[in-house]
């Protein structure tokens, strides 16, 4: 079959399509028709179109033939194709080559809404981090030239044997730190995903400890290899809890399952930031003057872990999660609660503490408190069964303090309970906490909230459905230490 190429300039876009030919069908551009492009008879197969705003279409003629039109698009008439693959529109002062080169195939919709202002602040979070290494790392040079003998090497000086106790007793500093890696992923692995934003704000404060100590290493020189090894147990403490927060957050941008390219190009934009800082950061120590003096060195690296950990905070606060965790869900539930309404994601995120623990905010709940703790129970057999009566048809039991001024709450779980079970005592503690009245019994005000619960939660569940959160899994885990078996009849 001969194929003939025809170049076509055309003003008129029409979207992607593949048309299906066959002897009793029969499809053509009324605009090319018109225009005399190709004969009435002619049947269009299908177009291509491509990224650059081109396409290409593919027409059989009445004899048989392929004949293929390049066709140039109205750069400004809408794209859909355009839309999904090309670059934001505040981007557009960057060169293609280095769009392609730093973000993501398909941004901005291979990513999420968050990912470009992150990465943007994530930058020169990278790069004062890095200056900041640079300077630790002169620290410990300077340090390691004045213990020769903590290293092994004034022992047995100009001798293989000096050699290796050096390299021992250097390793022997990175082992200690890979300890501290290891307790970290083993102990609290399941931390992660309930508030990557918070651990990985904490990691930067810890590893920040983790140079303090390197930095002391060049006052107390003879103390090198126990205060190296501390400052790399800590740093190595920290990396345990950055690392697989940061995973949770590439993830949170992967949202076209693009998690492998998300990872590589944060390293792209790693490694320039890295460059960038070692080059500022020789730039540093070149300034005459502060190589001599501890004093400016000390504030120069302070000065710059401030800023450092500042970004750091900026960065983490543009985060827009859209699944629920107890520190957003306390926040849904204040809100519906007050004013029947819950915030979208962005506010929600906004109004979130990174830096501040659940359990120290209030009202303060307790999660998995075993039922002789609570107050009021440990002697009352019948405060047990009253509690087991009104919470037949829940999968916990939640007890009030009986103390206005300190008003804690403990929730004890059943067995099968779930996260929609953890949500819906943070939502009666909530409603308990704007409505406690000290004068009325407290069985009486648990039933009042049980009977708002039963009542208002669907219609929490339904806003935040309405509100774009994520209802088909919550970050909330259910203790499960103790867990009742209420099997015996409450009656």
């Amino acid at each position: 079959m001969k194929v003939e190429k025809v170049k076509v300039k055309r003003v008129r876009p029409r979207w992607f399509q593949v048309l299906c030919s066959s002897e009793h069908s029969s499809f053509k551009d009324e605009d090319d028709a018109h225009n005399g492009r190709y004969q009435d008879s002619s049947r269009e197969i299908l177009v291509e179109r491509y990224s650059n705003g081109t396409a290409k279409r593919y027409v059989l003629g009445d004899d048989s033939k392929l004949k293929t039109f390049l066709v140039e698009e109205d750069r400004s008439a809408p794209n859909r194709f355009q839309d999904l693959h090309s670059p934001d529109d505040s981007l557009s002062w960057l060169p293609k080559i280095i769009k392609d080169f730093i973000l993501p195939a398909g941004f901005p919709g291979s990513v999420s809404n968050d990912y470009l202002r992150y990465m943007l602040l994530q930058f020169p979070t990278n790069v004062t981090g890095w200056i900041c290494h640079t300077l630790v790392t002169s620290s410990l040079l300077k340090a390691s030239k004045f213990s020769a003998i903590a290293v092994g090497v004034g022992s047995f000086s100009g001798t293989t044997a000096a050699a290796s106790a050096a390299a021992i007793r250097w390793v022997s500093k990175d082992g200690i730190g890979a300890i501290g890696r290891l307790f970290i992923g083993g102990r609290f692995g399941s931390l992660f995903d309930d508030d990557p934003k918070q651990w990985r704000m904490y990691a930067d404060f810890i590893g920040s400890a983790g140079s303090i100590f390197d930095l002391t290493t060049q006052l107390y020189p003879t103390y090198f290899l126990p205060l190296a090894s501390l400052g790399n147990l800590t740093k190595a403490v920290a990396r345990g809890l950055k690392d697989p927060s940061f995973r949770v957050i590439q993830n949170h941008f992967a949202i076209s399952g693009n998690l492998g390219e998300v990872a590589a190009k944060e390293e792209v934009w790693e490694v320039v930031a890295q460059l960038v800082g070692l080059g500022i950061g020789i730039l540093i120590l070149d300034t005459p003057g502060l190589v001599k003096s501890y004093g400016a060195l000390s504030l120069t690296w302070l000065s710059m872990r401030f800023l450092h950990l500042w970004l750091r905070f900026e960065s983490l606060s543009v985060l827009q999660f859209n699944t629920i965790n107890l520190k957003r869900a306390r926040i849904l539930v204040k809100f519906h609660v007050i004013h029947s309404t819950v915030p979208g994601c962005t506010d929600c995120n906004r109004e979130e503490n990174i830096l501040a623990w659940s359990q120290f905010m209030r009202p303060k709940i307790i999660f998995g408190l075993p039922l002789e703790k609570m107050d009021g129970v440990e002697r009352s057999h019948l405060m047990v069964r009253a509690l087991l009566k009104l919470y037949a048809s829940e999968k916990y039991i939640l007890m009030v303090n009986q103390q206005p001024e300190d008003l804690r709450f403990y929730v004890s779980f059943k067995i099968g309970a779930t996260s929609v079970s953890v949500l819906r005592s943070v939502w009666q503690a909530f409603w308990l906490t704007e409505n406690w009245d000290s004068n009325v019994n407290v069985c009486d005000q648990i039933a009042n909230s049980l009977m708002e619960l039963e009542e208002r939660f669907e219609d929490f569940i339904q806003k935040l459905k309405d509100a774009e959160w994520d209802t088909q899994q919550f970050n909330l885990k259910v203790p499960k230490a103790i867990l009742i078996d209420d099997y015996v009849n409450p009656i």
